[in-house]
């Protein structure tokens, strides 16, 4: 493959792998790594206002060299035009929910301090409410965000490289195919 362009978007499920290649994508390429959580999800999670989250994502987005992953429709304009490339992670419901379960239980366990000293909730586990649960959140989601990358990968410009992975081992080949800075 060639050299990958220089404002990588990467989108995808939540549970899918979003972080996790972005941040080897980055370090791999000697880019930023922009995560949107980061900025949309303020102290005690609240959301930071759609007109300062646009704001702080304009300004992450500023220059080349950076990888931003996330799938804010809020923000999702900005991210894609300015996109040299995007890296659509599109695994199988099953193995995107066995991977955010996992990855729930471990953050729980571990405590582990995400964005702005938020943690993941117990009640993660337990609520049915898909906007109170990551759960249910990724259950109901994955369909739509399939439909949504998919009408976006056939509408993209002839400017932008839309690159779909869909498993594990495509995202290892794709990884296994850069040069590393």
């Amino acid at each position: 493959m060639s050299v990958p362009g220089r404002r990588i978007s990467v989108v995808g499920c939540s549970g899918a792998g979003k972080s996790t290649l972005s941040r080897q994508l980055a370090r791999q390429l000697g880019y930023r790594h922009i995560e949107l959580d980061a900025l949309f999800h303020q102290p005690n999670w609240q959301p930071l206002p759609t007109e300062q989250f646009q704001q702080a994502t304009r300004e992450a987005l500023h220059g080349d060299g950076w990888i931003a992953e996330g799938n804010y429709s809020a923000v999702r304009p900005l991210v894609r035009e300015r996109s040299d490339m995007v890296i659509w992670l599109d695994l199988p419901r099953h193995k995107v929910m066995r991977q955010v379960i996992w990855r729930t239980l471990r953050r729980l366990t571990t405590r582990e301090v995400l964005w702005n000293g938020n943690r993941e909730r117990w009640s993660n586990l337990f609520k049915l409410d898909p906007r109170q649960s990551i759960l249910a959140w990724v259950w109901t989601r994955h369909a739509v965000y399939r439909q949504r990358y998919s009408e976006e990968m056939r509408n993209v410009s002839p400017s932008c490289t839309y690159l779909r992975l869909d498993s594990r081992q495509a995202v290892e080949n794709f990884l296994a195919s850069l040069p590393h800075r």
